[in-house]
């Protein structure tokens, strides 16, 4: 009995340890200038979606829009640090990897703006 609930103490601290980690992830990503952008769009959207009274479906498709871009541009800002370490001078195929982790980004934005128009147009101008 004691082994399990050793088992357990340690897993617990294991996973207290990488919710640290995770923290300290969020604040790098937080001194990320397009990552502070994301914040500002983030909170107009809020500011709008309040005003308008969103549906619980709403909130669902404009939440969701906002994750996606802000897990992209975490990923982004991962895979340009780790290509900036294995790579740190000039390397073409270096440059391509940025650049696709930038084009993920880019699609996800496109994403929050098509969820944006489809909910927030017909409320607006219809």
């Amino acid at each position: 009995m004691q082994e399990k609930e050793d088992w357990y103490k340690m897993h617990l601290i294991k996973c207290l340890k990488s919710v640290r980690f995770a923290y300290k992830g969020i604040k790098l990503l937080l001194n990320e200038n397009n990552f502070k952008f994301h914040i500002l769009s983030t909170l107009l959207i809020l500011v709008v979606s309040f005003f308008l009274k969103l549906t619980i479906k709403e909130w669902l498709w404009v939440s969701s829009a906002i994750a996606v871009v802000w897990v992209a541009e975490a990923f982004n800002t991962a895979i340009e640090r780790l290509v900036d370490l294995v790579s740190p001078e000039f390397n073409p195929l270096a440059g391509d990897v940025k650049d696709l982790s930038a084009a993920a980004v880019l699609l996800a934005a496109l994403y929050a703006v098509v969820v944006g128009v489809l909910i927030f147009f017909p409320r607006v101008f219809l």
